[in-house]
C-alpha cells in the first residue's frame, strides 16, 4: 500500500498550513455572517467549512498513516460530510425544499462508502475520486446559488463568489489526480489557499453591497414619505397661502447662502455616517481575524527564536510568519477604513518630496508601461515647492492616498495625457496648510458623478472592474487629519483633486510615544484572557523573556488572583487583560484594579486595536493599548515603559 505520509514532504507542509489558515479565516467569516444575517444557509455552510478544516488538520497531523488505516477513513468522512453540508446549504439558499431525512440518508451513504471502499478498492485514487468529485460538485452548486443572486441584483460580490466557488470545485474534483503526481501537491494546496482567501474577500464585498442596498432602500422610502407629505400639504393650500409660498421662494441672498451651507453640511454628515457604519462592520470582521491570527504569529515567532531548528524548517516558519503578517495588515486596513485620529496614533515626520517620488515610482507600471502597451502616452509631472517642512502623518496612508488619486487619473486618460502632482504650503492668517494636488487632462466627470464619487462602492469603471472604495478611503484619511478635500471636474476638461492638511493641530509624533531604550527588569505579570491559546501564547512569550507569569481565564479569576497576591505581600507588577470577556470585561477589570492599586500598570491587549482609545472613558483605565496579534517588540516596549514606575519607592502598594 502507498503511504499517505509520502505525499506530504517538508516542502508541502507550509502550503498545507497556509490552506488550513485560510479555511479558519472562512470559518470565522461565515460565523460572523451567520450572526449578522441570521440566515440558516450560512449556519450550514459554516459546518461544511469546519469539516473541511478537519480534513486538512487530519492530513497535517497524521502524515504517516497508511491508505487502509482508520485515519484515512476519517479523512474521507470529513471531506464527504463537508460535501453534504455544502449541498444542503445551497438548497436552503436557493429556497428549494428538501427533507432533512433525505439529506441524512445522503450523509449515511457517503459514510458507508468512505468506510467500505478500502475493503473492496485496491487503489487510493478510485477511493478518493468519487468523494472529491462530489465535494467539487457541491462547491459548484454553491457557486450557482450565488449566480442566482447575481442575476437578481447585479451584485459584484455574488459574481466573484460564483467564480471563486466554481474554481474551487474544479480544484477539489481534480485533487486526487494531483496526488498521483507528487510535484503538484504543494502547488495544489497553495492554489487552494489563494482560492479560499478570494472567496473570503468576495463574501465581505457581497455583505457590504447588501448593507449599501439596504441603506439606499431606506433613503428611497424616506424620500417617498417626504414627497407624499409635501403633496398633501400643497393640495390643502388656499389661494392666499399659495401666493405667500411663491413669494417665499424669492429668498434674501444671505438666507440663500445659509440654506446652501446647511445642505452642504447635511451632505457631509450623511457621508460620514455611511463611512462610519462601513468601518464598524469591517472592524468587527477584522477583530475576529486578529484573534485567530494571534496564536499563529506568536508561536511562530517563539519557534524562530530557537536556534536548534533545521534551516529548512526555519525557512518554512518565516514563510508562515510573512503570510500571517500580510493577513494582519489586511485586517488592520479593514479595521481602520474609517476612524478618527486619536492621541494613540504614532505619527512620524514625512518628507513630502520623497513621498511624491515614491508614488511616481510605484505607479509607473500603470501610467507608462500599460499605457504604452495600449498605444497611449501619459506624462507625469511633479511641482513641489522647495524646502517644504516635514509633515506629521502616517507615511503609509499618505502614500496610499496619493497612489489612489494617480491611478484614478490614469483610468481617466485612455487616449493619453498629463498628470500633475503638486505640493505647496498655504498660509491664511495664522493658519498654515499643506496643499497636495493631483490634476489630469482626462475625460473629467459630470456634476452628478462628482457629487457621488466619494460614496463607498460608487464607481464608473465598469470595464476595469473598479471597487468604488478608492476615493472613499481618501475621504476617510482626510477626516482623520481633520482636513478638507476639493474636487473640480468637467466632462472633457479633466479633474483636479486638492487635499488640504492643517499643520500643527496638536498631534504627537512617534518619538513621543517611544519609551527610552532600557532593559526591562523581571516582572511579576498577571495575564487575563478567556482564549486558552492566547493565554498559553502569552505565558511562553513572557516567560521566555525572564518574567514570572500567572494566568486567569476570566475577569473574576483575575481579580481574585490580584487580591490574593496583594494579601500574600507579593503583588503583581503589571496586569495584561483582554477586552471582550464574558461576565466581566477588560474595562471593569482595569477599573477594579485601579481602585485597589492605582500605581499598578494595566495593559489592554485587544483585537479592536487603537479603536478602543477613541473613547476617553475606555482609554483612561489603561496604561497601554496593544493590538492583536501582539508583536514581541511592542509588548516588551510596553512593559519597559511600565517598569519605569516600579522603582522600590513607587512599587504598587500591598
Amino acid at each position: 500500500m502507498e503511504q499517505a505520509g509520502d505525499l506530504l514532504s517538508d516542502s508541502v507542509r507550509p502550503s498545507l498550513l497556509g490552506s488550513l489558515l485560510t479555511v479558519w479565516v472562512l470559518v470565522v467569516l461565515f460565523t460572523y455572517l451567520n450572526y449578522y444575517t441570521r440566515r440558516r444557509y450560512f449556519t450550514i455552510w459554516t459546518v461544511a467549512w469546519l469539516f473541511y478544516a478537519l480534513w486538512l488538520t487530519l492530513t497535517l497531523n497524521k502524515p504517516s498513516s497508511s491508505y487502509s488505516s482508520l485515519w484515512f477513513v476519517l479523512q474521507q468522512l470529513s471531506v464527504a460530510t463537508s460535501a453534504v453540508f455544502l449541498f444542503w446549504g445551497s438548497l436552503s439558499c436557493l429556497n428549494l425544499k428538501v427533507r432533512d431525512r433525505l439529506m441524512t440518508l445522503f450523509l449515511v451513504f457517503v459514510i458507508l462508502w468512505s468506510y467500505a471502499a478500502h475493503w473492496y478498492v485496491d487503489r487510493m485514487l478510485w477511493v478518493q475520486l468519487p468523494i472529491f468529485a462530489l465535494t467539487g460538485l457541491a462547491s459548484a452548486f454553491v457557486g450557482c446559488a450565488f449566480l442566482r443572486f447575481r442575476r437578481k441584483g447585479r451584485s459584484v460580490g455574488s459574481g466573484l463568489l460564483f467564480f471563486g466557488f466554481l474554481l474551487w470545485g474544479i480544484f477539489l474534483a481534480s485533487f486526487p489526480l494531483a496526488q498521483e503526481h507528487r510535484a503538484f501537491i504543494g502547488t495544489a494546496f497553495l492554489l487552494s489557499s489563494g482560492l479560499q482567501l478570494f472567496i473570503a474577500v468576495s463574501m465581505i464585498v457581497l455583505v457590504l453591497e447588501e448593507v449599501r442596498e439596504n441603506t439606499e432602500d431606506m433613503q428611497r422610502q424616506l424620500n417617498s414619505i417626504k414627497a407624499e407629505k409635501h403633496s398633501l400639504q400643497m393640495k390643502f393650500l388656499t389661494a392666499d397661502q399659495g401666493s405667500a409660498l411663491l413669494a417665499e421662494k424669492e429668498l434674501p441672498k444671505d438666507l440663500q447662502q445659509a440654506y446652501v451651507e446647511l445642505r452642504r453640511t447635511h451632505h457631509v454628515m450623511v457621508q460620514q455616517e455611511r463611512l462610519r457604519a462601513l468601518g464598524q462592520m469591517a472592524s468587527g470582521i477584522a477583530h475576529d481575524i486578529n484573534n485567530a491570527l494571534s496564536p499563529i504569529l506568536t508561536f511562530t515567532e517563539l519557534l524562530l527564536k530557537q536556534e536548534t531548528i533545521p534551516q529548512t524548517a526555519r525557512k518554512s516558519l518565516q514563510h508562515i510568519r510573512t503570510a500571517g503578517e500580510d493577513i494582519a495588515r489586511l485586517a488592520a486596513q479593514m479595521r481602520d477604513f474609517y476612524r478618527r485620529r486619536t492621541s494613540l496614533d504614532e505619527l512620524a515626520e514625512v518628507n513630502i518630496e520623497e513621498l511624491i517620488g515614491q508614488v511616481v515610482d510605484l505607479t509607473r507600471p500603470r501610467w507608462r508601461d500599460m499605457a504604452q502597451r495600449n498605444g497611449a502616452t501619459i506624462l507625469v509631472e511633479t511641482r513641489v515647492t522647495p524646502n517644504l517642512p516635514p509633515f506629521q502623518s502616517e507615511q503609509t496612508e499618505l502614500r496610499e492616498t496619493l497612489t489612489n488619486l494617480v491611478l484614478n487619473s490614469v483610468d481617466a486618460l485612455p487616449q493619453g495625457g498629463t498628470i500633475t502632482i503638486s505640493a505647496d504650503i498655504q498660509t491664511t492668517g495664522k493658519d498654515r496648510q499643506l496643499l497636495l494636488e493631483v490634476a489630469d487632462s482626462g475625460t473629467g466627470m459630470t456634476e452628478e458623478v462628482r457629487k457621488r464619487c466619494l460614496e463607498p462602492f460608487f464607481s464608473t469603471k465598469d470595464y476595469h472592474g473598479g471597487s468604488g472604495l478608492g476615493l472613499a478611503m481618501v475621504y476617510g484619511v482626510m477626516q482623520r487629519h481633520e482636513g478638507k478635500i476639493e474636487i473640480d471636474s468637467e466632462p472633457g476638461q479633466g479633474t483636479r483633486v486638492r487635499l488640504h492638511f492643517p499643520i500643527g493641530v496638536g498631534v504627537r509624533s512617534a518619538a513621543a510615544h517611544r519609551a527610552k531604550a532600557a532593559e526591562c527588569p523581571p516582572l511579576r505579570i498577571l495575564c487575563i484572557d478567556d482564549e486558552p491559546l492566547l493565554r498559553e501564547m502569552l505565558d511562553q512569550l513572557l516567560k521566555g523573556s525572564g518574567h514570572s507569569v500567572s494566568l486567569a481565564a476570566t475577569g473574576k479569576q483575575g481579580i481574585d488572583a490580584f487580591n490574593q497576591a496583594r494579601a500574600d505581600h507579593r503583588p503583581f507588577d503589571v496586569v495584561i487583560t483582554d477586552l471582550g470577556m464574558p461576565a466581566m470585561d477588560g474595562r471593569e477589570v482595569a477599573r477594579k484594579i485601579k481602585v485597589q492599586s492605582p500605581q499598578t500598570p494595566v495593559v489592554l491587549l485587544t483585537g479592536w486595536g487603537t479603536l478602543v482609545g477613541e473613547d476617553a472613558t475606555d482609554a483612561s483605565a489603561f496604561d497601554a493599548i496593544l493590538s492583536k496579534p501582539p508583536r514581541l517588540g511592542e509588548l516588551m516596549n510596553a512593559l519597559t515603559k511600565a517598569s519605569r514606575f516600579l522603582t522600590p519607592g513607587l512599587r504598587p502598594a500591598s
